[in-house]
């Protein structure tokens, strides 16, 4: 693993280890008022969205978990780890989305002057998002996008795109690659990239509008995942059957 030293002092973000992960027991105002002190500080660090999905895989995967555990902090983007959090004891601990995290933070972009670099997903979907983000967010100071290929990039690839990337001098490189991948591209770019990573799962498809959010009671009450599950059931039946019953089972019941 990647021996990096933060630009942050962890010990100031409080902690709820759950199933190995340490998750950060925050709310959304602690969550982006950290980020504007530290923008600067938290370049070439990774900050991972995790879920019940990530959160299960590395109670099974000690090299995942050590990708978790090792950017400058792991955010409660799923319900139930809140839910966990406030259940030990960590009562201001609430949910942080990964998509509302990057709504708050684009928000404020124009005013702060960040610069926002978009690695992963497809051509097209980067085409419609950078359509949505400029009518959304008029000032927004959009760096540059990239859709990597399917296949593994050569160490001279992986290279040059780094340099791209840190030619451009972004503030916030957001990531949408998919769990476990993106945890895993951050990690072993840490120290690298220049930029402040953030690895956002389907937040790209939320913005360019190809994947529906659900409706905000749904979200209040952990219920996304059935949101979800309903608009993809194919692909998600399984792994939701899968790391849902074993989150239950080992972090409600046994406390893990």
């Amino acid at each position: 693993m990647n021996q990096y030293r933060h630009g942050v002092d962890k010990s100031q973000i409080p902690t709820c280890n759950i199933l190995g992960v340490e998750i950060a027991a925050i709310d959304m105002d602690w969550l982006v008022d950290f980020t504007e002190k530290n923008i600067k500080a938290l370049s070439g660090d990774y900050c991972c969205v995790s879920n019940v999905h990530t959160v299960v895989t590395s109670w099974e995967d000690e090299e995942y978990c050590a990708i978790q555990n090792n950017g400058i902090m792991a955010i409660p983007d799923g319900g139930p780890l809140s839910s966990v959090g406030r259940k030990r004891g960590y009562k201001k601990m609430k949910r942080t989305a990964g998509p509302e995290y990057m709504a708050e933070i684009l928000k404020i972009s124009e005013e702060k002057g960040y610069r926002h670099y978009f690695y992963g997903s497809t051509e097209s979907t980067l085409d419609q998002m950078r359509e949505r983000l400029m009518e959304n967010y008029p000032g927004l100071q959009i760096a540059g996008m990239y859709s990597p290929p399917f296949h593994p990039l050569t160490k001279e690839d992986d290279e040059q795109i780094i340099k791209e990337i840190n030619d451009t001098d972004p503030d916030i490189v957001w990531v949408g690659l998919g769990a476990p991948k993106q945890e895993i591209w951050m990690a072993a770019h840490q120290g690298k990239v220049k930029g402040f990573m953030v690895g956002v799962g389907a937040g790209f498809d939320y913005l360019a509008g190809n994947i529906k959010r659900a409706p905000i009671w749904m979200q209040k009450n952990n219920l996304e995942w059935l949101f979800r599950l309903l608009q993809e059931p194919k692909r998600l039946f399984y792994r939701y059957w899968y790391t849902n019953t074993r989150f239950l089972w080992n972090a409600y019941i046994r406390g893990k």
